[in-house]
């Protein structure tokens, strides 16, 4: 094995938490600049261990920490697919950074250096779960990045509305972990075990029994809550709605993304094989579950007015189709879902950025009270009027060449909801950029029942500003939708994850590397075509058309008072199961978890 993979392994978790230690002692006495200078320069470290750890990933790269044994020491391994993961999540943290530069207010003090100390927690706890072979520290590394998260969302104390947000998303994620860790206790008192290959080995020595699924069910109920699959989804868009615009950013852009990977992973290694659950399974389980999380987020982004918890919505929507990419368990469908993440991460990190520079100018993020007023900002509303287009699958952005791809893999029938789905979210941006920067269409009426959705009467996370518009607030959303083009222009990037889904999928060479059990099975099948089809822009220019259709009849159409009455009376009691309460979330968490039982059970 070459020796680089076995350093630069490491140093992709190490290099943040060793720079968030010294942010958290230094940065009490370092001015801003000197923390935004440090933070930064950790963060960009990290970008470049990984940009030189990618060539080695395509050999699955392993790093055995300490030089002992898989089964007693933590292994770390890295195939495109996971080291394509942490470097999305190291380039959008340094992107954040960069952004927060001029975002806050705070001068230099107690608390100059806590939030981007913050940011590199939440980077190594992302890194870590991506790149572990052991089940145990990938529990471990999500629950690093979780805590970093809670800290983050409710990092404005001074407002209580954050910090019930924090509370919400902590107590929610909390209890799943707990169901999470119960799956591995389980799993390790049959087995014996925890490194994720072996895992898998000592369960295809026995038949698949209750205890198997509930322990699966256990384990990726954590990953399903991260993820914001339905019905696990509820605090997504709470937290969204009040945590600062640059958290938004990871947590839309890569956060959720962690969830959909660790449950593909998590399958693969472990029960994909004899004693796990049978593909079919799996397979018709999350195909469902990851077409009603898209269809139901598409429906109630369409019903947002708050920008940001419109495109909270709008990931919980595309969070649906990653799950269908995953649940088709062929290389091509992981390839696909890793370029539609890969393209989704940055561009929806993008508008997340241009929200701020909203609450920048005007201290809001409510549609309706926007209308009109940000005319003047003619490259923001450009900017962000493309990112809905991307959305939509718009040709050769990375969005686009991943829904394409998967499409071809999922057939007609799940084509057109990937072809629905993206419109509506797309279209839903569109309505809110032609409303805000070019006060398009008929000025919106008030209806009952919105109030609680406006972004009205919060307090604003930073105070408007009078003078120029800082230029990370542009700049980097701007860089943001270039990388997400460069997705789907550049071949490479397509045919190396291509190759990595090949790898992602097959479970005996995985094993053979991480563990050194002798692979039985066929090896890594042919990486999948990744190119552009005319099918796939034959496609993407449907749902692009389609979005700008129904965009065009959401500001200028004029349809019957009484069918608005009834669509609005139809989604009702959708938005009151969105209740804000506590109680409810963990209700439904619990009541995911047992459907998700039955169904996998009935299966088996």
């Amino acid at each position: 094995m070459p020796a680089a993979p076995a350093v630069l392994l490491p140093l992709a978790v190490a290099v943040p938490l060793i720079g968030a230690a010294l942010l958290a002692v230094a940065g009490r006495w370092l001015p801003r600049l000197g923390c935004d200078v440090l933070a930064t320069a950790t963060a960009g470290a990290d970008l470049v261990c990984l940009v030189l750890l990618w060539p080695h990933a395509a050999e699955r790269a392993t790093a055995r920490i300490g030089g002992l044994p898989a089964g007693v020491g933590i292994v770390l391994a890295a195939d495109p697919v996971g080291a394509g993961l942490a470097l999305l999540a190291s380039a959008l943290v340094l992107a954040v950074l960069v952004y927060s530069w001029r975002y806050f207010d705070e001068p230099s003090g107690d608390r100059a250096g806590l939030f981007p100390a913050l940011l590199l927690l939440f980077e190594a706890g992302m890194a870590g779960f991506v790149l572990t072979a052991d089940l145990f520290n990938a529990f471990v590394f999500f629950e690093l990045m979780s805590v970093a998260a809670y800290a983050l969302t409710g990092y404005r104390i001074e407002d209580p509305r954050p910090l019930q947000g924090a509370l919400t998303f902590a107590l929610v994620t909390s209890f799943a972990a707990y169901c999470s860790l119960l799956g591995i206790t389980l799993l390790y008192g049959r087995t014996g075990e925890l490194n994720l290959a072996r895992l898998g080995e000592r369960l295809a020595g026995r038949p698949t029994d209750v205890l198997t699924v509930v322990a699966f069910v256990l384990v990726v109920t954590a990953m399903l809550v991260k993820a914001a699959a339905v019905p696990f989804h509820f605090w997504l868009p709470d937290a969204h709605a009040v945590a600062p615009t640059p958290v938004c950013m990871l947590m839309s852009g890569v956060m959720v993304e962690t969830g959909v990977y660790g449950t593909a992973r998590v399958y693969w290694t472990v029960f994909s094989g004899p004693g796990g659950l049978p593909l079919g399974a799996f397979r018709n389980t999350f195909v469902a579950l990851g077409v009603v999380t898209a269809l139901l987020g598409a429906l109630m982004c369409w019903q947002q007015r708050h920008l940001k918890r419109m495109l909270a919505f709008s990931t919980v929507s595309h969070v649906g189709l990653f799950l269908v990419g995953i649940a088709l368990l062929t290389p091509a469908g992981a390839a696909a879902t890793a370029v539609y993440v890969a393209g989704h991460g940055c561009a929806k990190a993008a508008l997340f950025g241009l929200c701020g520079v909203l609450l920048n100018r005007f201290g809001s993020v409510d549609e309706h009270g926007l209308y009109g007023r940000a005319r003047r900002h003619r490259a923001v509303g450009a900017l962000f009027g493309l990112g809905g287009l991307v959305l939509a699958g718009l040709p050769p952005f990375g969005t686009g060449l991943g829904k394409a791809l998967a499409e071809e893999e999922a057939g007609d029938a799940l084509a057109a909801v990937f072809v629905l789905t993206s419109a509506v979210t797309g279209a839903t941006v569109l309505r809110a950029a032609a409303r805000v920067f070019r006060g398009a269409g008929h000025r919106p009426r008030e209806r009952p029942g919105e109030a609680e959705t406006t972004g009205e009467g919060e307090e604003p996370e930073v105070r408007p500003g009078r003078g120029r518009l800082p230029w990370p607030l542009v700049a980097v959303p701007a860089v943001l939708l270039g990388l997400c083009l460069l997705v789907g222009c550049v071949p490479a990037v397509a045919e190396s994850l291509a190759h990595g889904g090949a790898l992602f999928t097959d479970r005996s060479g995985y094993a053979a590397a991480v563990a050194g059990i002798p692979g039985g099975g066929a090896g890594a099948a042919q990486p999948p075509h990744t190119g552009w089809t005319a099918e796939g822009v034959g496609l993407g220019t449907v749902s692009t058309l389609l979005a700008c259709l129904l965009t065009w009849c959401a500001l200028f159409g004029r349809a019957p008072a009484s069918l608005l009455r009834s669509a609005a009376q139809a989604v009702v009691p959708l938005r009151r199961l969105h209740s804000g309460l506590l109680g409810d979330y963990l209700a439904w968490l619990a009541v995911g978890a047992a459907a998700l039982l039955v169904a996998l059970a009935l299966q088996t």
